[in-house]
């Protein structure tokens, strides 16, 4: 008789990345309403945060470029500790 094979758990590399179950827009969103565009656009310079800005034009250039993606979410972790800091 062989035993039950234990059910997989989740991926060690998850569980320890604060950006899991984050969404793009949700981080576009709170930076948006953390900063405003035109301190976005101050930060990370790209045109999608200083010519009309918008959730959805932003999410369409960040979806296509990796660089400026990583840019924004480094951000958002940024922005993240310095709340939970009080700042």
């Amino acid at each position: 008789m062989t035993e039950p094979v234990p059910p997989a758990s989740k991926p060690a590399a998850q569980t320890r990345n604060p950006l899991h179950g984050v969404t793009l827009e949700a981080i576009v969103t709170a930076l948006a309403d953390h900063y405003g565009w035109a301190g976005l656009a101050e930060r990370i310079p790209v045109r999608c945060f200083s010519s009309e800005p918008s959730v959805a034009s932003s999410l369409k250039f960040l979806r296509k470029t990796p660089w400026a993606r990583e840019k924004v979410e480094s951000l958002y972790l940024f922005m993240q500790r310095e709340i939970r800091r009080g700042g």
